[in-house]
């Protein structure tokens, strides 16, 4: 009996091990397959265009990671980050508000996430449905004060825009950006209250009641920084567009769900971080630029991210707490 309790416990350590190395072991195999299928993947300036199309996603899939470790969902990321788009190209093109008009986008994501979260702990309304709601919300004030239609950056305004898309030793600045959004979110992950206790919350909701934690309070900060991670990708991709548009993060919501799933975070909670995140980003990055160089129709590549997102679920998923699947 002893013998085959030893003989178990290596074998589930090892598969433990396994599932927290798949992410990085898939990034490395899928570096080499494209590499070999496209030499001039490997690349400085494709090596470059990758770190800087991978910024946009990761920032906006790094705020979603918070939500998704407490165990909900936020739907409304894409929806944010277009209307924060249009706030910003708005204060900049109509209203003259220079550098400010970015930051004004980012407030308005912060206030969104706020009112997502204080939907979703007040009115005690899932969190799937709470945003995707919302979503539609921010989405229909995105097309009405922009009135349907995108809103241009002028050229003599360029000027306002580089800290986004310019570059910094030869590198673009939206991976330093990107980079600091890591180190910012490694930090509350690991080093805060909020960190310990989103991780507890995901793990056992009602045992981190119990214990006098005061849960809605912490579903309200991540939903919070989940819409100010939006809103900081929206005036990103304003700045890259030079434009604000209701359309501008379209095709962004399904892409930073599965940025974080593949890269390890369960969609139940309780497991994950911002780092795995990145590896996330970095392997749907790897996909869908190593797709377009292989020659994958723009089209096909959504049914790839289909399946890649049903098979992290099902490998991350705590079938433990959710012992009936409806």
């Amino acid at each position: 009996m002893a013998t085959q309790s030893n003989i178990a416990r290596p074998a589930a350590l090892n598969a433990e091990t396994l599932r927290q190395f798949a992410p990085l072991i898939t990034l490395g195999a899928l570096f080499v397959l494209v590499s070999i299928l496209s030499p001039e993947f490997l690349s400085v300036q494709t090596l470059v265009v990758l770190a800087s199309d991978t910024a946009v996603l990761f920032v906006l899939a790094a705020g979603v990671t918070f939500v998704i470790m407490l165990g909900g969902i936020d739907l409304s990321i894409q929806a944010i980050a277009a209307l924060c788009s249009v706030v910003a190209a708005l204060a900049l093109s109509k209203w003259q508000l220079g550098y400010a008009s970015f930051g004004i986008g980012i407030v308005v994501g912060v206030l969104a996430g706020v009112l997502n979260g204080l939907v979703h702990t007040r009115i005690r309304i899932p969190s799937f449905i709470a945003t995707l709601a919302s979503g539609g919300v921010w989405v229909g004030t995105a097309l009405v004060i922009s009135n349907g239609g995108p809103i241009s950056i002028a050229i003599s305004d360029s000027k306002y825009v580089q800290w986004a898309i310019g570059k910094t030793f030869g590198i673009p600045n939206e991976v330093f950006i990107g980079g600091l959004i890591l180190a910012f979110s490694f930090v509350i992950q690991h080093y805060t209250q909020f960190g310990r206790y989103s991780t507890a919350i995901g793990a056992g909701e009602a045992a981190t009641w119990a214990s006098g934690v005061k849960v809605d309070r912490y579903k309200v900060i991540a939903f919070a920084i989940s819409g100010t991670m939006a809103g900081l990708a929206g005036v990103m991709l304003a700045a890259r567009q030079s434009a604000g548009s209701p359309r501008s993060a379209d095709g962004f919501l399904l892409l930073a769900i599965a940025t974080v799933i593949v890269g390890g975070t369960a969609i139940t909670g309780g497991v994950g971080s911002v780092t795995r995140t990145l590896i996330g980003a970095l392997i749907v990055s790897v996909v869908r630029i190593g797709m377009t160089f292989v020659g994958v129709d723009i089209f096909a590549q959504q049914i790839v991210f289909g399946i890649m997102l049903v098979l992290a679920v099902a490998v991350t998923i705590d079938r433990s707490k959710i012992p009936i699947v409806k």
